[in-house]
This record gives C-alpha cells, structure tokens and sequence, in this order.
C-alpha cells in the first residue's frame, strides 16, 4: 500500500477577547453560582496537565478507553463501509486515536483531521500520529462544530465520514445540551456516516471522587490553572493562593462537579473585561460538569439524535462505555 504524505495544517480562529471577556463576565456574575466555561480550562498549560491527569492512577477512563479501541478497533472498522475519512472532536495528543488509525490504515490511505482548541494539543497529535505509514494529517484549530464543517466540506464523493468523540467530553455537558450537540453533529452528517462516542458510566462515587482528586495535586493544578488563564488573557488579578480545588458528586444530576471556593472574602478586577467580582470566604466558582451514564440511556439518547447504535463495547475494569452509532 502506498505511504500518504503526513502533514498538519493549523487553521487558526482564536475566540476574541471580547467573547471570551463576556463569557467569564456573564459567569461571575451569577448570584446564586457563580461558573466559568470551562473551555478556558485548556490553555497551553492547562492542555499538558490534563495529559498527566490521564496518566494518573485514579484516573481509570482515558485507560478503558485505550484499551477498549485497543481491543475492538478491528470490529469497529470493519462495520464501517469503505472509504472512510476521520474527524476527531477534541483531538488532544491524539494517544487514543492511534489504534483506530492503524487499523484503518491496513484497508485504505486515511485523510484524518484532528480538532482542537488547543495548538499545543494540536502540535502533541502531529508528534503522536503525523507519521503513521498512510496516514495524512490536517488539523484544524476550531471549535467543534466549525471543525467538522471544515471536514465534510473536504469530503469526496463516495467518502463516508466517521466522527471521532473518544475523551468522554460528552459528560461535560448538561444531559439535554449533550443531546443537542449529538443533533447537531448529525445535521453535518450524511445517512451512514458514523460517530464514535466514549462515554464514563456509572460507578461508585468514592471511585469516582478520587478520579477528579487525586492525591499528586494534579488535578487541583489543572482546575486553578484556569484563573491563571483568565488573568493572562483578561488582565485579572486572581491569586491562586486564595482559592482551592472542590470535588462534589450531584446525585439528582448523577454528575461530579469541579470548583474553585475562595478561601476569603475577596474582590477580583479582570481589567480588560472592565469588570470586578466579588467572592465570600467559602463560595465556589464551578468550573467543570462530569456527567454519568449507563449504557441503555447512551443507546436511547443516540436514538432521539438521529442514529442507530451499531455497536457497544464496554470496558470491564473501569465501567466506561465505546458506542458505535450510524447517521439514518
């Protein structure tokens, strides 16, 4: 078989300051709860921290989800009719990526297209995947959607396209908001496409709580790194010191929570957002949302998304779940 060319393009679209400024405004000036996007969570730093959070022993899902592709990467190529090109939704280092690659590669030349938010992570998949013998690479520098808009556009004709979505990202939303982006990812899609979605079960919340605190201070320095982010970007003037990391399970929501609980009674100026915020000694600021599934409401959420569920594979160790869904 021939060797594609591997390259990477980085097609840059940096969200503006002055959306990014409204955002964290509009969060902290919540009365009741005050949050932050938590996109801001991946900056440069932010993006390798979380690659040591899924080296972590705590950190069972980035391992069940290796080795679940691992395992079935074979089977899910071939339920997939041929040619297939590949868009990844938050990329990352691309590390879980690999298998499906290969194994795709045996079949036919693979075009794969890997979007993030990071051009640091963007920069790590070229490192882990760029040479992969026939593999071509165009990464694309967007959020999610105008990602992928960017790929089916490239598609030819006869190409079917196999959307990626590996890092269990889906729990970041609110159930209803996850259903709708399963939606809009499918009015992208063409009957018979495909969409890989990984997503974390249900297990007990000690284990679960551990995931998201671990004992190195990882995971802290990962959820504080986001104040970071906004005083370099926003001109703020948050100290690190007055704010410690909180992980909460919400059983109604069956979802664990990140915070940030000032430490106390402070005031924080954002300059370039022209805007201050007042904190209480013990208020949070929620950062992040990991909501958790069982595999007949993956199934039945895809259904109401416009798929079938092809496939599901589940990982034995870590309670965590690869559902192969087609576009009808």
């Amino acid at each position: 078989m021939a060797t594609a060319r591997p390259r990477l393009i980085e097609r840059v679209t940096e969200p503006s300051l002055m959306d990014f400024a409204a955002e964290v405004r509009a969060g902290l000036s919540k009365p009741a709860q005050k949050e932050l996007p938590s996109q801001y969570l991946y900056d440069e730093v932010g993006s390798a921290l979380f690659e040591a959070i899924c080296l972590l022993p705590e950190y069972g899902l980035s391992r069940a989800g290796a080795r679940l592709l691992r395992e079935h990467s074979a089977e899910i190529i071939d339920r997939l009719p041929l040619p297939v090109i590949v868009a990844e939704l938050g990329s990352g280092s691309g590390s879980k990526t690999r298998s499906i690659l290969e194994a795709l590669a045996t079949r036919q030349p693979v075009r794969y297209f890997p979007i993030d938010i990071s051009r640091m992570a963007l920069s790590r998949c070229w490192q882990e995947l760029g040479h992969i013998d026939s593999v071509s690479m165009v990464g694309f520098e967007r959020a999610y959607q105008d990602g992928l808009l960017e790929v089916a556009a490239r598609r030819e004709s006869g190409e079917r396209l196999l959307v990626l979505f590996l890092g269990s990202t889906i729990g970041n939303f609110d159930r209803p908001a996850g259903e709708d982006f399963l939606r809009a990812v499918r009015r992208v899609l063409l009957p018979g496409d495909a969409l890989l979605l990984a997503t974390d079960l249900e297990k007990p919340v000690p284990q679960l709580v551990e995931a998201y605190d671990d004992s190195a201070g990882v995971t802290a320095a990962f959820n504080l790194n986001m104040l970071a982010h906004i005083n370099q970007a926003l001109g703020g003037d948050f100290n690190l010191r007055s704010f410690e990391h909180s992980v909460r399970w919400n059983g109604s929501e069956r979802r664990i929570e990140m915070h940030l609980r000032s430490t106390e009674d402070q005031t924080v100026k954002l300059a370039r957002a022209g805007f201050s915020c007042r904190l209480r000694a013990g208020e949070t600021i929620w950062t992040e949302s990991s909501h958790k599934y069982n595999c007949a409401e993956v199934v039945a959420m895809g259904e109401r998304a416009g798929y079938r569920c092809d496939a599901q594979w589940v990982d034995a160790e870590w309670p965590f779940a690869q559902s192969l869904f087609i576009a009808i």
